[in-house]
């Protein structure tokens, strides 16, 4: 029979291990990998040379029945044609890892690469161009890592604001603040591949096989710092604290024109970018994005609600949840959950309250925060791109005003705004949002009714799935608008920006991801799309 040469490498069928079922000092690691070895030797009659996990996850659905659930990534070697046959009849599939390639084009380079931001997208297109040897330079209007962490620090401690370093912008982009979460709902093999480079540089060894991934703020500042060592080292420039502006149909950064090809990366909140582009001829389109607020709950209460007496077991982690109701055209669904963790001021100008959530690797803090958020369809806003951004800021400025000014944020109890009436305290939960730098207010009279209404409709149907969802102790702090981003940036095939050339708008700025997975894989698209057309040298 003819033989497989080196090792294959398989992906295993999932096998769940009721935590209940577990005797004294035994890993559900250790039950996991042993039932598994007893499959393969009965489908190939042997057991494989090597074994490691590929995905585990957490199955709560039942409290008093709670499973890890995994699947494993088994190495087989010198393997024949009959038992490759068994393996591929028992639903077995074979591994490759997720690389990334790009062929350089001929065309010679008129100028530099830029990219232009150093969120997920940008970071990832920078590294992906860099490798390849093109040394671009990378333009962020934000501070460095280091000078960005302490400026935040010195806003949610009660210093000053900076428009321009800020939760939103700055090395990293506005996933630096968050819980560094790693999920995606895109099916794409360039996913694994930004997993395994986050874990090269630095992000823990489980983002690769977690199926519910996160890094931590604390963590994550280190990779991007490390992001962007690795850049310099290759070739590349990052420059900070430098705004790229657009005018008379070309790009400038520190008073000079970009004269070669720009990867466009800016974040969902570089609102006036946006007005440039539009002002300037790029075909800018409005798109749905979402608007609501931020709901805590005791951490420990939600560790028990979801895992009854296994609460604390280390194998579990921090209790988390993702829920969704429908409704017509419209939805609401918690966004952006983060155990153990903070609400965060998220502002990117004066005047202004926005929201979003944030936990440490540990996520060991005392509440758990999740968006709950609502649907907003363009019809909503007229139609346009402008009115998609208004709409937001409305509601900002709103919540500013509600919350007294030097960004303290209104926050109302559930049981109050369910009610429809003004909340006069913070409750016995007690919201995060600065240490409790909070004003408490009347949230759903500043709401459209329609989200007022579906906020309240989520609310009491997530109280049925999880019971206690729906405390009226727990806050709700106004808002949170910057879900994703309110308008699209078109581009062709190639993706360059329709009708204007060498531009390639990327991530979620540009209205084509929804997280750092997704933002990173658009970044690596465009980069490949800049390497595919020109020569390094």
């Amino acid at each position: 029979m003819m033989e497989t040469r080196g090792t294959l490498k398989i992906i295993t069928d999932s096998v769940s291990v009721p935590l209940a079922s577990l005797r004294q000092g035994e890993s559900p690691d250790g039950r996991a990998e042993e039932a598994v070895s007893k499959r393969l030797r009965r489908i190939v009659g042997r057991p494989p040379s090597r074994l490691m996990i590929h995905k585990k996850s957490v199955d709560a659905r039942r409290r008093g029945d709670v499973k890890l659930v995994y699947s494993f990534c088994a190495g087989f070697d010198g393997l024949t044609e009959r038992e490759r046959r068994a393996l591929a009849d028992s639903g077995m599939r074979e591994y490759s890892p997720a690389v990334f390639e790009a062929e350089p084009g001929r065309e010679k380079l008129r100028g530099r690469v830029s990219v232009v931001g150093f969120g997920p997208a940008g970071m990832f297109a920078a590294l992906a161009l860099s490798e390849a040897g093109y040394r671009p330079a990378v333009y962020e209007r934000g501070s460095s890592p280091d000078e960005r962490v302490r400026k935040v620090s010195s806003f949610l401690r009660g210093g000053g604001f900076d428009c321009n370093t800020n939760v939103q912008f700055g090395a990293g982009g506005a996933g630096t603040f968050s819980d560094g979460k790693l999920t995606t709902r895109i099916n794409d093999p360039l996913v694994s591949y930004v997993l395994s480079r986050l874990r090269r540089f630095g992000a823990p060894d489980d983002v690769e096989w977690k199926a519910r991934p996160h890094v931590g703020t604390d963590v994550l500042r280190g990779v991007v710092s490390n992001i962007d060592s690795h850049i310099r080292r290759s070739g590349g420039d990052v420059i900070y604290d430098t705004k790229v502006t657009f005018s008379d149909g070309a790009f400038h950064a520190g008073g000079e024109k970009l004269a070669g090809p720009v990867i466009l990366a800016v974040g969902h909140s570089a609102r006036d970018t946006y007005s440039e582009l539009m002002a300037g001829g790029f075909t800018v389109e409005p798109k749905p994005f979402s608007v609501g607020v931020r709901i805590e709950h005791l951490q420990s209460w939600l560790d028990r609600a979801m895992f009854g007496d296994l609460a604390g077991d280390p194998s579990l982690g921090r209790a988390e949840y993702a829920f969704s109701l429908r409704e017509g055209d419209r939805g609401v669904y918690t966004f952006c959950m983060c155990p153990g963790g903070v609400v965060v001021p998220s502002s990117s100008d004066f005047g202004e309250i926005v929201t979003n959530g944030m936990s440490n690797r540990s996520r060991d803090g005392r509440n758990a925060n999740a968006a709950l958020a609502v649907s907003v369809l363009p019809a909503d806003f007229g139609s346009t791109p402008a009115g998609g951004i208004e709409y937001q800021r409305r509601l900002e400025r709103a919540a500013f005003r509600a919350g007294g000014g030097d960004f303290r944020a209104p926050v109302q109890l559930v049981g109050d705004f369910l009610d429809g009436r003004p909340s006069t305290g913070t409750g016995k939960i007690g919201p995060t949002y600065m240490d409790g730098n909070v004003t408490p207010a009347d949230l759903r009279s500043l709401l459209p009714d329609g989200i007022g209404n579906m906020l309240e409709k989520g609310i009491c149907a997530f109280d049925k799935k999880l019971p206690g969802f729906a405390d009226p102790e727990a806050p709700l702090t106004g808002f949170e608008t910057r879900t994703s981003a309110p308008v699209r940036i078109r581009r062709n095939g190639t993706l360059e920006a329709l009708g204007v050339s060498d531009v390639y708008p990327c991530g979620e700025g540009a209205g084509y991801a929804g997280g750092i997975v997704s933002a990173a894989v658009d970044g690596l698209r465009a980069a490949k799309a800049v390497i595919n057309r020109y020569s390094p040298a």
